[in-house]
């Protein structure tokens, strides 16, 4: 693992952490040159399902694009780095627990949505106004109504 201070590539592990589902260990290491700390993650590589978009493209599956939406939702929201992190596995095993080679974009935004609505009702609301492409406050307030009709009936 390349140091980011100096770019010495010999470090030793100073504390290794793993998450409570087993699948993501953190890694306090510290370069044997410069004695600067950094961390690591070190997650089990899954095979995630091609994404067919919109228009019929097909690509691989991004968890930076997908990291990088999470992130604009949850922007300011009482979500801690641990919590972010689970969402993200949470929506990765979703997607490889489908168990096909590929999935078009709306699945995976709906299992977003219902991974955020879970967590923080404002994020999920932030998430679904770009994903379902809200064009004016009706829309925010439709979805709204319906999320707490939903709730009504649920109870």
């Amino acid at each position: 693992m390349k140091c980011p201070s100096c770019g010495y590539l010999e470090n030793k592990v100073v504390d290794s952490r793993t998450n409570q589902s087993g699948d993501l260990t953190r890694r306090r290491r510290e370069c044997l040159s410069c004695s600067s700390r950094f961390t690591t993650y070190e997650r089990i590589e899954e095979l995630l399902p091609m994404v067919v978009k919109k228009d019929g493209r097909r690509e691989e599956f991004d968890r930076e694009k997908l990291k990088k939406g999470l992130k604009i939702a949850c922007r300011k929201r009482p979500i801690s780095s641990q919590e972010f992190d689970e969402m993200l596995q949470e929506i990765e095993k979703d997607l490889s627990s489908l168990g096909t080679k590929e999935v078009d974009s709306r699945s995976i935004g709906q299992i977003v949505m219902r991974t955020l609505y879970k967590r923080d009702k404002v994020a999920y609301i932030r998430f679904a106004s770009v994903y379902r492409e809200f064009k004016d406050v009706n829309d925010f307030l439709f979805e709204l109504q319906r999320k707490t009709d939903e709730l009504s009936a649920s109870n």
